[in-house]
């Protein structure tokens, strides 16, 4: 499932067509509650203020690079206090290795799991029933 906001970028008929063809599940968060999407519109503000506002790409291959180093430091250099001041990788490697204990086993500390986001509720979200963009 792919959950975001209401922006015209993500309202299109050719992204949710896509969504379809992919039978990729999209929810609309509801207007004006950004919290209900705090991981990602925290990460957006990252990538806009880190990266996107401060660099005027030459070419698609320049945005390529340059997304992709900044992808890796965010994932394997930095720590993130959501995580317990450990790396997205360094996180995803440990909940592995959590998920390898047997069931009712003391797992080393720090190892717990842990809830990163509620389920998002479900609704309709069939490219004919979305308002279209100037409606």
């Amino acid at each position: 499932m792919i959950v975001s906001d209401n922006s015209t970028e993500f309202t299109s008929t050719a992204i949710l067509r896509w969504a379809q063809e992919q039978k990729i599940e999209w929810h609309y968060i509801a207007p004006g509650k950004p919290q209900q999407n705090a991981f990602i519109e925290s990460f957006n503000a990252r990538l806009r203020d880190e990266l996107l506002n401060e660099t005027a790409f030459s070419s698609l291959n320049e945005a390529r690079f340059l997304l992709e180093q900044w992808r890796r430091d965010y994932n394997t250099q930095r720590p993130h206090s959501r995580l317990g001041w450990l790396t997205p990788s360094e996180f995803a490697d440990r909940s592995r290795l959590s998920e390898q204990w047997p069931s009712g086993a003391a797992l080393p500390e720090g190892f717990a799991p842990m809830a990163l986001a509620s389920t998002a509720q479900q609704g309709n979200h069939a490219v004919e029933t979305l308002p279209m963009n100037g409606s």
